[in-house]
């Protein structure tokens, strides 16, 4: 990439951070390159839109040992 292309994408990912934060969508700036490179690709944001809030609705897993059973006292 020639260094104008990367300070006009570098200039568009600092904008659209900056109105990622007005609106207080709680994304950070790799999640928005990531987001932004598949809509380049094609994805329908509306879809990508979907899928980042219902990922937002399920629970995370536990840091520790994911699939381990809770132990018994």
């Amino acid at each position: 990439m020639d260094p104008e292309a990367a300070r006009t994408a570098r200039e568009s990912l600092d904008l659209t951070f900056h109105i990622s934060n007005i609106l207080d969508t709680g994304l950070d700036r790799h999640t928005l390159s990531v987001l932004i490179a598949l809509c380049d690709l094609g994805l329908n944001p509306e879809a990508l839109a979907a899928i980042v809030k219902e990922l937002r609705r399920e629970p995370s897993p536990s840091p520790l040992m994911p699939n381990t059973p809770p132990s018994i006292p």
